[in-house]
């Protein structure tokens, strides 16, 4: 397949700059095959049953956007990805106005360009270690949002909030998962008294995730991340598929991370903690997941070729056709929706 089979034309209007409140009233179009379903979010209990399992991300955003100055010169810093102790990746902006050796200072610290990258990413180290860092980045850094969110000065403190889920506690992505966005602590409660079941794995969201592929899908390579599967949520996941119940991933990177941690040679899901970097593409065989709740992606993204694997390649692409017809909001703080497996 090519590059342009993953485009579509997108009225600007429909890329949502900020959240619906509550968050779980958003819009969600459930997909089974080639029929499609105009849903609400807190409609969600009602679309799952008992014994079902709902596996979400508990990564939390860094507020990474780093504003500096070397010399005289405005440089801004984005953090993407920690190497060591004091050592980050980040994109620079703007990348030829700096050079290894360069100190960049920023309010309360500093850091030093050790090596500069293709296309504006810089590794940098830092005057202090990792949890002095992420103490003094949380107090001066602003959310890294998406560059098709626009943001006036006296809105972008609502996005430390409006870009967290709740249950963000493991601090460490770049980016939001942003399928686990609509949650409220209303639908956690209705869906443990459906006894429908939640967990949590960790996958710290890189910022190359949402990237459009810029080469051929056969060459693309993806950045890594970091994630973490739990032997309690293996366990749980053998136990649920065991009781008949499905399992339900929140997101692209949680679906990533559980393909990631299953063994094809034992054929079977195994506890996991290191880098993954998964690149899923039509022709993929799932191992894992039932179901996928996601956002509306971007075109010719990895992410759009990840759920047309999933939900099969024609269906996808009608149900976009369709979600545009009908006025779904797009991207990150946008509309969801609700795929079944194509073998459900």
């Amino acid at each position: 397949m090519k590059i342009s089979d993953f485009d579509f034309e997108l009225p600007s209007n429909l890329i949502a700059q900020k959240p619906i409140s509550p968050r779980d009233n958003s819009k969600l179009l459930l997909i089974n095959k080639n029929k499609f379903n105009d849903r609400k979010f807190f409609d969600l209990p009602d679309l799952l049953k008992k014994n079902d399992l709902i596996i979400c991300n508990n990564t939390k955003v860094l507020a990474s956007k780093l504003f500096g100055k070397r010399n005289t010169t405005s440089i801004q810093i984005t953090l993407h990805k920690k190497n060591s102790d004091k050592s980050w990746l980040a994109f620079s902006k703007p990348a030829k106005k700096i050079n290894v050796g360069d100190v960049i200072e920023f309010d309360n610290f500093k850091a030093k360009i050790l090596e500069k990258l293709d296309y504006g990413e810089i590794r940098i180290m830092f005057d202090c270690d990792n949890e002095e860092l992420i103490e003094r980045i949380s107090k001066v850094g602003r959310m890294p949002l998406p560059p098709y969110i626009k943001r006036s000065k006296e809105e972008k403190n609502l996005d430390r909030i409006n870009y967290q889920t709740i249950f963000a506690n493991k601090i460490g992505a770049v980016a939001a998962p942003t399928a686990g966005l609509h949650f409220t602590e209303s639908i956690i409660n209705k869906l443990k008294s459906a006894q429908i079941d939640l967990d949590y794995i960790t996958l710290h969201v890189g910022a190359g995730t949402f990237l459009p592929i810029k080469e051929e899908i056969e060459t693309h390579k993806m950045h890594a991340e970091w994630g973490e599967v739990s032997n309690r949520v293996v366990e749980k996941i053998k136990k649920c598929k065991e009781s008949g119940g499905r399992v339900i991933s929140i997101g692209t990177t949680t679906l990533r991370i559980l393909e990631t941690a299953f063994n094809k040679k034992e054929n079977s899901l195994k506890p996991f903690s290191g880098n993954t970097d998964i690149f899923i593409k039509p022709g993929y065989k799932f191992n894992v997941i039932d179901m996928l709740l996601t956002n509306f992606h971007l075109p010719k993204s990895t992410l759009m070729m990840l759920v047309s694997a999933f939900g099969g390649y024609k269906n996808i692409k009608l149900a976009y056709q369709y979600a545009i017809k009908n006025n779904y909001r797009f991207f990150s703080y946008g509309d969801c929706c609700l795929i079944k497996a194509l073998n459900e």
